[in-house]
């Protein structure tokens, strides 16, 4: 079976769906892209793949190329057959899994398109720290809504889910981990046990190297 192709960069959202890869076992190559922010070449290489030039961005063996990590979650289960990480049709959890899940995609991450380089939409260098300091605030407002539904030892109670990798990642990113252990104390909990998962090891000592130094 051909390999499919991640294209990422250490410490980014392609930090997700790599954990996944290397956990289910399956054949992958991954392609390192530049700093986007900054790359504009890296734009406009990896914009070939993907119109939006953002990763994750996973070439399937078929060839055919799917985007964002929420869909890419639930094509390896469909894929692989297993729920390791999506809790089957009928299963109790379900329901909560899918709703965090497009939460966590369709409220928080975007936070971090718009805000960690907030002149590319605004391009006043003070307006531009303004919008920054109020998308920085309103992520922090997320993570508040988020706390109170995760569980333990996992989000999902018992069950270990993707929920927990996508919060392992998160958690290195704004507001920050301190901020975490100050406001978020189950989600901090939840992040330090996938983060000593032995599953995920390898992948977090390359994106994250500082955790293991």
């Amino acid at each position: 079976m051909a390999a499919y192709r991640l294209f990422g960069r250490p410490g980014w959202g392609s930090v997700i769906v790599e954990a996944q890869l290397a956990a289910l076992g399956l054949q992958f190559d991954f392609e390192e892209v530049p700093d986007l922010f900054t790359s504009e070449e890296g734009r406009r290489n990896l914009g070939q793949v993907n119109p939006l030039a953002q990763v994750p961005t996973l070439r399937l063996p078929d060839g055919s190329v799917l985007t964002e990590s929420a869909a890419i979650t639930l094509y390896l289960a469909d894929a692989t057959g297993r729920d390791d990480f999506v809790p089957p049709p009928g299963h109790a959890g379900r329901p909560q899994f899918l709703r965090w899940l497009v939460f966590l995609v369709t409220n928080v991450y975007p936070t971090f398109t718009y805000a960690d380089d907030p002149r590319r939409f605004v391009h006043d260098e003070t307006a531009a720290k303004a919008f920054e300091a109020a998308v920085d605030e309103y992520r922090s407002r997320l993570w508040r809504m988020v706390e109170p539904a995760a569980g333990a030892p996992f989000f999902l109670g018992d069950r270990f889910s993707a929920l927990d990798i996508y919060v392992a990642t998160m958690a290195h990113w704004k507001p920050g981990r301190k901020w975490f252990e100050q406001n978020a104390p189950k989600l901090t909990a939840i992040a330090r046990r996938a983060g000593e998962d032995p599953r995920f090891r390898a992948v977090w000592q390359r994106n994250f190297p500082k955790d293991f130094a």
